[in-house]
């Protein structure tokens, strides 16, 4: 049964666009933007492939639980699932899936490369960021009281997926083992071979350890609420706009202040420039007593006492 959707991730990507219209990015911030904008477009059909391949399978079953793109914080460590499926005999199978546009090499030591053309560049293993993620995993199930009959954590089994169409270079099967990565139209099978080992190895264990189908769904809830999305409109330190500094200003030049002279009370002259004033000036100086501080001035600068 489906209890988590994809979040949507349109408004990152909106951003993104947005971004590579402006006229003030330097080389570094452009670069960032092209190989950020790259994987998300990737990343994001490499999940909807996957989640329509899986959608299909589990969606309206009752004997595993399905969860898309989860993310937990625990003790300052990030856990990011891209797919998670709960079975009710007591084990969890954690998805990565991965979009790449070039073609996928694999060598005997388990080191993942991406060729494209004759170019060749080597990746973090997808395999080994998804066993990282259930050890976070790990401790968040045992926070939430979440385990199997005999109070131990659920098996995990880690899955690279990748799209139907990849090309995928493998060592030999005795050198390192890429059962693990497989094609997303292929899970349903491979997730068969898995039960049947399972029930192979310990038909009785799995028995004890099954679980009604809605304990599993009340698992899938308490994880769904768990989930902290990222902000998806966050942006590394080095791409916030930078601040702009502030042209000055000219202002024009204060005039001074009034000069007081005492034997200028009374006449008709302007205390501020001496010149000479007209009648109507003075008489309006005398009345604003307050105002002027018994002096008289002119019409230009009376104003300097608003």
């Amino acid at each position: 049964m489906l209890i988590k959707s994809a979040d949507d991730k349109s408004k990152r990507l909106a951003l993104l666009q947005d971004l590579q219209k402006s006229s003030l990015l330097d080389a570094r911030q452009k670069e960032w933007l092209r190989v950020e904008l790259r994987n998300l477009t990737a990343g994001l059909r490499g999940e909807q492939e996957a989640a329509f391949h899986l959608d299909g399978h589990y969606k309206d079953g009752q004997n595993n639980v399905l969860l898309h793109d989860l993310r937990f914080q625990i003790d300052g460590e990030v856990a990011q699932i891209d797919h998670l499926v709960i079975n009710r005999t007591g084990y969890m199978v954690l998805i990565e899936t991965k979009n790449y546009s070039g073609d996928l090499e694999v060598n005997a030591h388990g080191e993942f490369t991406v060729r494209y053309g004759k170019e060749r560049y080597g990746i973090p293993s997808p395999y080994e960021q998804s066993r990282r993620h259930a050890r976070i995993l790990g401790k968040l199930l045992e926070r939430l009281e979440i385990s199997t009959r005999t109070d131990k954590l659920p098996e995990f089994h880690n899955v690279v997926m990748m799209h139907p169409k990849a090309i995928i270079q493998r060592p030999d099967a005795k050198a390192f083992d890429t059962s693990f990565l497989i094609k997303a139209d292929q899970f349903p099978s491979w997730h068969e071979k898995l039960v049947d080992g399972i029930g192979t190895g310990s038909v009785l264990k799995a028995l004890f350890n099954l679980r009604s189908p809605d304990t599993i769904k009340e698992w899938g809830e308490k994880l769904k609420r768990q989930h902290r999305p990222p902000d998806l409109l966050d942006l590394p330190p080095f791409m916030q706009p930078k601040p702009v500094t502030p042209v000055p200003v000219a202002h024009p030049k204060a005039e001074p202040p009034p000069v007081k002279d005492e034997s200028l009370a009374k006449k008709l002259i302007c205390a501020h420039c001496r010149a000479k004033i007209g009648y109507a000036e003075g008489k309006f100086c005398w009345n604003n007593v307050k105002r002027f501080g018994g002096l008289q001035y002119c019409r230009e600068h009376q104003g300097l006492f608003q």
